[in-house]
């Protein structure tokens, strides 16, 4: 497999944010004591999105079609990094906007944000990471399969390292410096294997979420004896590596929703290890300050 004609993409980790404040009698600039009608209004009846193709986008689509109340609404397409430095910009001003959102994430540790409630359960309820392999990875390198298997975090631990991230860390770092904090976490994923050697390759999707656990589980790999090769790709591509052999594992699939069309292609060709965190979720996201509480208060555009 040729990674130069895989669509290798860059961008960092996936969110839209919903915001939503109306403009009272007196004041049209969007604070919490405006009303949701006019939310839609002040918002050009437009979500904000992430990149195209990406699950939260296909269930944002599939929001749109399934509320009645979202009729004349649409979602723009741009990318992660956009859509964040849009949340920062509305939430310095306190105006109003609507992402996709998902946890873990950087953004839930840097502002007071909250999930729109999801009746229809479009987005559906928690989801959880999974370690998947290449077939035959545990033969060849048992003690580095026996450390993808042990690796198990939590959202907060993984929002800790992304926010190192956004504030200019570089992962390596990131990384070395949350596995310090953590050893006696990361003694219970290698306990009882011995230093090992060979290169690991993994794939990862260039969300900020899985340049997180991925630079983290290389270190550790490292520290056994290890070596790794990190490549980056889209999610499609990524899956193919692995099951086609190129890569030797990933720590980024999302379920069941969020990566279950590409996991379902390529279920029969590769090994799932589990999951590494659960808690997971992705939906639609609002600052705090929103008087909006579920998407169903949404209006439809007249």
């Amino acid at each position: 497999m040729n990674w130069k004609k895989l669509g290798i993409t860059a961008g960092l980790s996936l969110s839209l944010a919903l915001a939503a404040c109306g403009s009272t009698e007196d004041d049209s600039s969007g604070d919490s004591g405006d009303t949701k009608a006019s939310v839609g209004e002040q918002l050009e009846y437009t979500l904000t999105g992430i990149e195209s193709g990406a699950g939260i986008m296909v269930a944002t689509d599939n929001a749109l079609k399934d509320y009645e109340n979202l009729e004349g609404w649409e979602v723009s397409s741009s990318s992660s990094a956009v859509m964040t430095e849009q949340l920062g910009n509305a939430i310095d001003n306190e105006e109003p906007i609507i992402v996709t959102g998902w946890t873990p994430h950087w953004k839930f540790a840097e502002y007071d944000l909250k999930y729109l409630e999801d009746p229809k359960e479009v987005y559906g309820g928690t989801e959880h990471i999974n370690t998947i392999v290449r077939k035959g990875f545990e033969k060849d390198m048992p003690d580095a399969a026996k450390i993808l298997d042990n690796f198990k975090w939590s959202p907060d631990d993984m929002q800790s390292v992304m926010l190192e991230l956004q504030e200019g860390t570089e992962p390596v770092k990131a990384a070395q410096n949350w596995i310090e904090n953590n050893q006696d976490q990361v003694d219970e994923w290698t306990k009882g294997i011995e230093d090992g050697s060979g290169t690991v390759k993994l794939a990862y999707v260039p969300w900020q979420s899985e340049i997180s656990s991925t630079h983290v589980i290389s270190e550790v790999l490292k520290q056994k004896g290890f070596e790794t090769d990190l490549t980056q790709a889209g999610i499609g591509p990524m899956f193919q590596a692995i099951a086609e052999g190129d890569s030797d594992a990933m720590t980024s699939a999302w379920l069941p929703r969020t990566h279950g069309d590409h996991y379902e292609s390529f279920e029969e060709e590769f090994v799932d290890l589990g999951a590494n965190l659960e808690g997971a979720k992705i939906g639609l996201v609002v600052p705090d300050y929103m008087d909006v509480e579920s998407i169903e208060d949404l209006e439809p555009k007249e």
